[in-house]
């Protein structure tokens, strides 16, 4: 009896062991799972919102590949929203924390070391570490998908553990942070098969529920989003071809927000309590530009600033609906480097009329001055043709579809065209000597070249305003205002974004009440 008491107790102790070790076995390997991320389920949010907001845009994405389609359009639409990038930015265009919760700059600014957030997950549940973050940022140089001009100082990318991410540059770039805020920054996971032109696999707030080209795409909030989740559980992104349209559904319930170019098509809401009218600042510059070959009368610096005073830059930027304000340099109110520039040229017609003198011949030394103006804005061309016509200039304005006067202005058939600049940073044109505007000076390419030699911030934006400066004095174009971004919403909906929302439309925080 005592031995067959002994064999049994030694029996349950074995079995002990071997169920504790396979319970520690399996605990084991779902803790290494979760941590190495491939195959568990995503964690799901407490509560997910059942909101469903409309948002009405023109412009519609003919591709939702963020990689390869260089239009605004699909970046406004995925940024922030689907895909998240390893540095990200506020409504005041002010660099913040992305996927890195924080980074630190070598003194010589030739190496940046980031430190990703814990936790990072993509919508379909793989963990995201720091070897997406190389992989993407290879993938974007290897296959030349947008955002790899800004990575021109590249030198290596690596990533001594999971959670950190070391680039080398060859070089100072004091614009690296803000291009890794763009879709140079964008991580990609490497472990999915994605048909990126119609679908979208990111680490954002949002997934792409639906995607109907041409005429909406429906976000769904990210059950498994590894930060705070959106306060609506849809938002569907709703494309007008007329904004009049657009506008009129929202006066009917049809859409909760709309975000036409201008408040044209909004006045009448500003006095109505169930609306609420929001303007803003983009980054895009209404412009006089002039083509400075040397064939063109714009060549010569006092033809250029002839026409900057001519011209009423202040009451024009007055009058526009699209307009935010008077601008007078190549750098615009949220962008580095910013500085009122307004005075340079005060309109004085006057002074015009003496700097005409001042060529052989007087105004027929212009002979005819061919103003390229696209459609959009052909009352303004003739606004300003008329200006410099009470000088006595002759001056035709070609009135063109505007893919024609892009066009004309790339290949140089113009001698003064009216554009948009829609770029942030495309200021950088007049900094080298190779650009659409053909223009070349020493000092202004010397004083851009030293910017972005720049190792610090500060230095890098003192030196952008020295930039900005001989730029606007030389008169390389003239540059009448900012444009506006305009939100018209319901009154029941708030958290939605103001400044530069016709680029990055972050709409998480998008709530109705």
């Amino acid at each position: 009896m005592h031995h067959k008491r002994v064999g049994s107790t030694a029996l349950r102790s074995w079995l002990v062991f071997i169920a504790m070790t396979v319970a520690l076995s399996l605990i084991a390997w779902l803790v290494w799972s979760l941590a190495t991320h491939r195959d568990i389920l995503p964690r799901m949010n407490a509560v997910q919102s059942s909101t469903s907001i409309t948002v009405g845009l023109t412009d519609a994405p003919d591709s939702l590949d963020i990689r390869t389609d260089s239009s605004p359009s699909v970046e406004r639409a995925l940024l922030g929203n689907v895909y998240e990038t390893l540095v990200t930015r506020d409504d005041d265009n002010a660099l913040q924390p992305g996927l890195a919760s924080d980074w630190t700059v070598s003194d010589d600014a030739l190496t940046y070391t980031f430190r990703l957030r814990s936790g990072l997950r993509f919508s379909n549940g793989d963990a995201l570490d720091s070897s997406d973050v190389v992989w993407s940022l290879q993938q974007i140089v290897q296959h030349k998908y947008q955002g790899v001009d800004d990575l021109g100082a590249l030198k290596s990318v690596d990533n001594p553990n999971s959670g950190k991410v070391v680039i080398t540059l060859s070089k100072p770039d004091p614009t690296l942070l803000r291009s890794l805020s763009g879709r140079a920054g964008i991580v990609y996971d490497q472990q999915a098969a994605t048909d990126y032109a119609t679908a979208a696999l990111g680490s954002g707030p949002f997934t792409v529920a639906k995607f109907d080209k041409g005429s909406s795409i429906t976000l769904a909030s990210n059950g498994g989003y590894w930060g705070d989740p959106s306060s609506a559980g849809t938002v569907t992104l709703k494309y007008y071809t007329d904004e009049n349209t657009m506008v009129t559904d929202l006066k009917n319930g049809t859409l909760n927000m709309a975000l036409p170019t201008s408040t044209s098509e909004t006045g009448a809401l500003a006095d109505d309590k169930n609306f609420t009218v929001t303007t803003g600042l983009s980054s895009a510059k209404v412009m006089i530009a002039f083509n400075n070959d040397g064939n063109s009368i714009f060549s010569d610096q006092q033809a250029r600033q002839m026409v900057r005073y001519a011209v009423d830059a202040k009451s024009i930027a007055a009058s526009q609906a699209d307009s935010a304000g008077e601008l007078g340099g190549p750098i615009s109110q949220l962008e580095p480097g910013y500085e009122d520039l307004t005075g340079l040229f005060p309109f004085d017609q006057s002074k015009a009329a003496g700097m005409i003198a001042y060529f052989a011949g007087g105004t027929a030394y212009f002979g005819t001055i061919d103003f390229v103006v696209p459609q959009t804005y052909a009352d303004l061309g003739n606004t300003i043709a008329d200006q410099l016509r009470s000088l006595g200039l002759d001056v035709n304005v070609e009135t063109v579809d505007d893919a024609t006067a892009t066009e004309r202005i790339n290949d140089g058939q113009y001698e003064m065209a009216l554009a948009v600049a829609n770029g942030e940073h495309d200021a950088a044109a007049f900094g080298t000597d190779s650009n659409v505007y053909r223009y070349t000076n020493g000092s202004a390419q010397d004083a851009y070249a030293n910017a972005m030699a720049a190792t610090n911030d500060k230095d890098y934006q003192d030196r952008l305003r020295t930039f900005a400066n001989i730029v606007s004095q030389d008169a390389a174009g003239d540059w009448l205002y900012t444009r506006k971004t305009v939100v018209a919403a319901a009154s029941s909906v708030s958290g939605y974004p103001k400044n530069l929302t016709d680029r990055y439309l972050p709409l998480a925080g998008l709530s109705m009440k």
